[in-house]
């Protein structure tokens, strides 16, 4: 196997590690309750003006 196989071969194996990790903290029913509370934080509008009035 050539270098550029390894590299493919070590950065696919990795994402697929991270995926899988990702996978388990979003569906994880403990971590249900954390990641409510950020539902909508890229609707809200006021968190924003009130960081400008600051």
């Amino acid at each position: 196997m050539t270098l550029h196989d390894w590299i493919g071969m070590i950065m696919t194996v990795s994402i697929f590690v991270l995926m899988l990790v990702a996978y388990v903290l979003v569906f994880h029913p403990k971590n249900k309750e954390r990641l409510e509370a950020q539902r909508h934080i890229l609707n809200d509008d006021d968190r924003f003006d009130a960081e400008v009035k600051k």
